[in-house]
């Protein structure tokens, strides 16, 4: 048997490129959660950019005053916005985590209710399906419960890490500081440093990455961002007006949350809602929060158009793949950076996916 050692060593140099690149993949997603500070602030300074090149335009400065002035404006309203926002978590994630019990207590009740208003002879389930349907019930329900009370606890704990959070947006706003005045003096420094090959490579594949995944991520960060304003604004709005909305910041966090997985929605949370106000005999509730839905769902078609240019070209059971998969490795998060990673490897392995992976890889030529 005659071995082709130039076929095998074509195919061991393609599966060691691969290797190579998913390790650096990983060890650049490991750096950036490590340095986190510096990923926001750069992802900040990339939503501004536009901002700065319209001052220098317009007022004619130079790129370091049109910098500061823009970085000032952003500062004063992310700093307020988290000063409020930290506050009123705490006081409802405080509050909600004090009546979690009765919540949950009382549902147990509704559900209780609902079953012996049901008419369970017409569907022949003997009494030992139905103590099974009431005991998987209340674990369930009581499932959820410490899932939430856990949750909340982190949340807290997460608030009044003052020491931890200060030092993090502190470095952040250092960073963000730096990267918006002296971009161009930071570029020429890597540019320095690095081989021209590497900046070249590099630099084209940050290029490709920023116009898909950058471009992607702040469309889709602009859309969420607009629909937790509207269903925070509204949720206040139902709150001052009268319907029992008690933790309204809590539920736009939620909703805005669930709104920037992909495939789900906002719909996701609301029509449950909803459904279950109407349950419990509030129909009112239940149809401002359907009110709500429809003007959040018009509000994303009509500005989706204009802020995602294109497809990413992924098809949803990738998606969901990824979501799943960031789920199962790291947890709730999963479900957002999952399909990031997702993009991600798409840009990066885009020549080799084109061609066909196994196919480019194994193929005799």
């Amino acid at each position: 048997m005659i071995i082709d050692v130039a076929y095998w060593t074509r195919v061991a140099k393609n599966i060691l490129y691969v290797v190579l690149l998913l390790l650096g993949l990983y060890l650049a997603l490991r750096l950036s959660i490590f340095y986190m500070p510096f990923l926001i602030a750069f992802i900040i300074s990339l939503m501004i950019e536009p901002a700065i090149k319209w001052s220098m335009k317009k007022t004619k400065l130079t790129r370091r005053t049109s910098s500061i002035i823009i970085f000032i404006f952003v500062l004063a309203i992310i700093l307020g916005s988290l000063t409020w926002i930290l506050i009123t978590l705490f006081s409802e994630a405080s509050s909600l985590l004090q009546g979690l019990n009765n919540y949950f207590d009382k549902a147990y009740i509704q559900f209780q209710a609902l079953i012996e208003r049901f008419d369970f002879d017409k569907i022949h389930l003997s009494d030992e399906v139905l103590n099974v349907v009431q005991n998987s019930t209340g674990d369930l329900l009581e499932t959820i419960s410490n899932w939430l009370r856990n949750s909340l606890t982190g949340l807290i704990n997460l608030v009044t890490s003052l020491p931890s959070i200060a030092i993090c947006i502190g470095i952040t706003v250092v960073a963000l500081y730096f990267i918006c005045v002296d971009k161009i003096y930071i570029l020429d420094q890597i540019e320095h440093h690095l081989p021209k090959v590497w900046v070249k490579k590099i630099g084209s594949h940050l290029r490709d990455l920023i116009q898909t995944l950058g471009g992607y991520l702040k469309a889709e960060a602009t859309l969420v961002l607009i629909s937790f304003i509207i269903s925070l604004i509204g949720l206040y709005i139902l709150q001052f007006t009268g319907f029992n909305i008690s933790y309204p910041l809590l539920m736009a966090l939620f909703i805005g949350f669930v709104d920037a997985l992909p495939i789900l929605g906002s719909g996701t949370v609301m029509v449950p809602w909803a459904a279950i106000c109407a349950i419990n005999g509030d129909f009112n509730l239940g149809i401002a929060i359907i009110v709500l839905l429809i003007i959040m769902s018009v509000a994303r078609q009509v500005l989706e158009p204009k802020l995602v240019s294109k497809n990413i070209g992924v098809h949803p059971i990738f998606t969901l793949i990824a979501m799943y998969t960031g789920f199962k490795v790291i947890g709730i998060m999963g479900l957002l950076i999952g399909p990031i990673v997702l993009i991600i490897v798409k840009n990066i392995f885009a020549s080799l996916i084109d061609k066909g992976v196994f196919k480019t890889i194994f193929d005799r030529r």
